[in-house]
């Protein structure tokens, strides 16, 4: 049985991938340092490739939500979290440097 994806499937990905990736935006930074030492002076396919483990993480809690609350939740949660993730990043990095 082959594998398909809807648009649903790839927007609640995607959306979870982005609200993970801006919440917890350190660790992104440390996954972008370490691809960055293991390809050498590759910064942008390392933060490229950062972006993976993201999408998987993503896509499992979306898979999750799917399976407990349905479609339509899984998609909306991810609009809301990566939207709270977003105004989290801003107000950290303002905090940062105003100290």
């Amino acid at each position: 049985m082959p594998v398909t994806f809807d648009t649903a499937t790839i927007a609640g990905t995607a959306l979870w991938a982005i609200a993970l990736y801006l919440g917890f935006s350190p660790v992104a930074d440390r996954v972008i340092a370490a691809f960055e030492s293991w390809l050498g002076q590759g910064a942008a396919a390392a933060s490229l490739l950062s972006v993976g483990p993201f999408l998987l993480i993503g896509g499992m809690v979306y898979y999750g939500l799917t399976l407990t609350m349905g479609d339509s939740w899984a998609v909306s949660l991810g609009v809301i979290a990566a939207v709270g993730c977003g105004v989290y990043e801003l107000g950290r990095r303002d905090g940062q440097a105003s100290e």
